[in-house]
């Protein structure tokens, strides 16, 4: 009991903390500061313990692929930890990890991001490691040759022998046409085997310059002090060209779509998507609202009517999957022993056709945007945490101050917000639907010598 009320009662005192003038108003402190070579970087001083996250942020991801080096953004990712000029093959790890901290990176859909956690003390360390590699990356044959073999194992393990994995890049396929989006962050296979290094050092030049970069430091640091560290490593790193803009815009679906994955699996099941504006449009967040009634946790509509009272369903799970163009609103579910797909879809559509024409409760509405705006704002408590929505704005937007807008913009959907966008967007010429087919594994006989 003491230690639920002890908890409870922080969670109080940071809603304080971050709630300056009324519902939804967050703000903590931030310095912007943008190096003659174009580095934009953002400071957060976050006094609450000795600690620092030091992130590199790239505005490159597979959205800036095109056919034949499908995933090269993933594999360089791979490679920025197989040595520089002054830093061995995953020494960089290593020394970080020798020093108390962890690191770490990824790669999406439009961005790469590189991180460190570790006690202030060791700051110089961070941004020192993180600069080597950004102008002094030295990928040899032997070691580009190796990874690639990995990135390609990982391939087979997240997609190739995953149901869940191949339903997913099958919508991808389904439901953009002309648009990087579609293809798999991952990549194809026949690409991965065939981008040879001097791909990637193409792709390191034009892309990891940085006036295409953000470096975020959020913890206990000294603001002044940090930039001193910034321009002592970072100075002599020169500008490049812009990379090349994507100008593909993803033609209107004009019918539904509909794709079969036939694929080793117990139990069947299906992924919807419809297109939906970009990361930050308005009509975001009535969609984020409306997935959240549908189908968010297991108080929403669907959970309840496919998990619990007809228990057609294992699963139910879904949201707005938004990028920095156009992306999808979506819901995934695995079916019962007994329950098919279609069955599943067809529950699926008639829940939307009721979002669309019964006004929801104003207590269900409320419900699911304070449950959004109190995920968003508890998801800024760490350090880690600020400098990955700082980031994350920031390369997406443009501007990481539009972070302290979100929670108010949730509050301030209607009802008819709601039936608006569903309507809208939720309808049957916009909709892609993957099904999942299981089959059984092939039986493998022997005969013995005896027989």
């Amino acid at each position: 009991m003491f230690k639920s009320i002890g908890r409870g009662f922080l969670a109080i005192l940071f809603l304080l903390f971050l709630c300056q003038s009324g519902l939804g108003q967050i703000s903590f402190p931030v310095e912007k500061h943008v190096l003659d070579n174009g580095l934009t970087v953002l400071i957060c001083e976050d006094n609450s313990a000795p600690l620092v996250t030091y992130q590199v942020w790239y505005k490159v991801g597979s959205r800036n692929e095109r056919p034949g080096i499908t995933g090269i953004s993933h594999l360089c990712e791979h490679m920025m930890f197989k040595g520089s000029k002054n830093v061995g093959p995953e020494e960089h790890a290593r020394i970080i990890q020798a020093n108390g901290g962890i690191d770490n990176a990824w790669t999406s859909f439009d961005m790469t991001c590189y991180w460190e956690k570790i006690a202030n003390d060791k700051l110089e360390l961070a941004i020192n490691l993180e600069s080597e590699r950004q102008k002094n990356l030295t990928p040899t044959l032997e070691n580009f040759t190796s990874e690639r073999e990995v990135v390609k194992e990982e391939r087979r393990m997240v997609v190739d022998n995953s149901p869940f994995g191949a339903v997913f890049e099958q919508m991808l396929n389904t439901a953009f046409t002309a648009h990087p989006y579609h293809w798999h962050v991952i990549g194809y296979m026949s690409d991965i085997e065939n981008i040879t290094l001097d791909d990637l050092k193409d792709h390191y030049g034009v892309y990891y310059a940085p006036n295409n970069a953000t470096a975020v430091v959020a913890g206990d640091v000294n603001p002044k002090e940090v930039m001193k560290l910034v321009h002592k490593y970072y100075d002599d790193i020169p500008a490049q060209p812009l990379p090349p803009k994507v100008g593909t815009v993803e033609p209107e679906q004009r019918g539904e779509r509909i794709a079969y994955v036939h694929k080793i699996a117990q139990m069947p099941a299906f992924m919807v998507g419809y297109h939906i504006p970009e990361f930050g449009h308005p009509d975001t967040y009535p969609l984020s609202v409306a997935a959240r009634i549908l189908f968010t946790g297991q108080s929403s509509r669907l959970y309840q009517k496919m998990v619990y009272q007809d228990q057609s369903a294992l699963q139910v799970a879904g949201d707005c999957f938004l990028l920095q163009d156009p992306g999808l609103f979506y819901c995934f579910a695995i079916m019962q022993p007994g329950h098919t797909a279609e069955g599943g879809r067809n529950t699926l559509f008639e829940e939307i056709e009721r979002l669309k024409t019964e006004p929801i409760d104003e207590k269900e509405l409320q419900k699911a945007k304070n449950q959004l705006e109190s995920e968003f704002i508890f998801g800024l408590q760490s350090v880690s945490d600020k400098g990955f929505w700082m980031g994350y704005y920031q390369i997406l937007l443009g501007d990481y101050s539009k972070l302290f807008e979100e929670a108010e913009k949730f509050q301030q959907v209607t009802v008819e917000d709601v039936q608006r966008v569903t309507k809208e967007y939720l309808n049957e010429k916009n909709r892609n639907v993957v099904v999942l087919v299981p089959e059984m594994p092939e039986e493998h006989t022997t005969t013995s010598e005896s027989d």
